[in-house]
């Protein structure tokens, strides 16, 4: 079956949507206006979750080995991290001291200022690391700011492979479900469960609406009604809330309220229209971050962090904005560079996995 270049086009853009988004909201808090961070969430993670849902199917077998490849990868990666992390801190205390590492960590602003530096390893951080509970990585902050992503799409993936497999034809049930009980935690907030319950309920149902809508078209006369309703909802809540409602945006992501699934949904919205509409017939750039972009993800975590400390000595020597594209180009450059770092230890890792594994099938 031919390749769909569109979805690896999607994937790629929103990778790069993503790294924008990380460059404003994170070192981007020290300089670039707040209007420009929330206008960055229009196109944000609910587009990977929908093209997860254009892709998948209910070989039940298929997406678990798939899942499975995926936990290697990451526990190979968050290994490298781990130590990474560790040297650094080695290196620093052991050639400049206490004082210069806490002035160091100061750099990413006061909350990530480690509370007791040592150069002995954390080892139950790396486990944590592995069975997905996101400690921070000093050195690289905005790596564990990125991964709540990965733990609610590896639950997702489980549950809709399932649904997809055993309920193939009750799928408009699982929908309202999913979206209703998104409903009733929103309008009854004190009801909206801790954990991942709530993501998954919001994200399970837009990998389900995105099956549905596999290999077909929104209807053409449909698109200005959509487009239609959405901006009219945006002129009612600007008229009787103000910017100040829009303010609030990164609140309203953590879990998904109904503030940010609107404001995901233009960016849903376009995905769906464009999908068998628009034909990307050559690989491209964008094409190729797509095709990697589980590497990207993670290289945009440690590029995103490094930016840092171009950001507190430039952001008061220039225009925000001349700052803002410079350090989301730098950005990209650096998340290239390191996704392609990371490609070549996954492939050394995976064949290091490969040797171990006939070693230990000839010994038996």
């Amino acid at each position: 079956m031919k390749r769909d270049l569109y979805i690896d086009f999607a994937k790629g853009f929103a990778t790069l949507a993503i790294i924008f988004i990380h460059t404003v909201f994170w070192s981007g808090q020290f300089y670039v206006p707040t209007e420009w961070r929330v206008a960055s969430l229009l196109i944000d993670v609910p587009l990977f979750y929908a093209l997860s849902g254009l892709t998948s199917g209910g070989n039940v077998e298929k997406t678990l080995y798939r899942l499975l490849k995926l936990q290697i990868t990451f526990m190979i990666f968050v290994t490298f991290l781990f130590f990474l992390d560790y040297f650094f801190k080695v290196f620093g205390l052991n050639i400049f001291g206490l004082d210069w590492m806490k002035s160091f960590y100061s750099t990413f602003g006061a909350k990530y200022i480690p509370q007791n530096i040592s150069d002995v390893p954390q080892w139950q951080n790396l486990g944590n690391w592995y069975l997905h509970q996101y400690t921070n990585a000093d050195t690289f902050p905005v790596v564990m700011g990125s991964f709540w992503y990965l733990k609610v799409y590896f639950i997702l993936t489980v549950f809709g492979v399932l649904i997809l497999r055993f309920f193939p034809n009750h799928l408009k049930w699982f929908i309202a479900l999913c979206f209703g009980l998104t409903l009733i935690f929103n309008l009854l907030p004190q009801f909206y469960p801790t954990g991942q319950v709530g993501y998954v309920a919001f994200y399970l149902g837009l990998f389900l609406v995105a099956h549905q809508l596999k290999g077909k078209k929104i209807p053409t006369n449909a698109i200005p009604i959509l487009y239609g309703i959405l901006f009219i909802i945006l002129i009612f809540l600007f008229w009787n809330f103000g910017k100040e409602l829009f303010m609030k945006m990164n609140k309203a992501k953590f879990p998904p309220k109904l503030l940010y699934i609107f404001w995901s949904s233009f960016s849903l919205l376009t995905l769906f229209v464009l999908y068998n509409r628009l034909k990307i017939t050559k690989n491209n750039f964008i094409t190729y971050i797509g095709k990697n972009a589980i590497f990207y993800y993670f290289a945009q975590g440690m590029s995103s962090s490094l930016v840092y400390f171009l950001v507190v000595p430039l952001k008061d020597k220039m225009e925000w904005w001349i700052l803002m594209v410079l350090i989301f180009v730098i950005n990209i450059s650096l998340a290239v560079i390191i996704a392609e770092g990371l490609k070549k230890l996954d492939a050394f890792s995976w064949r290091i996995l490969e040797f171990l594994r006939k070693k230990t099938a000839s010994a038996r």
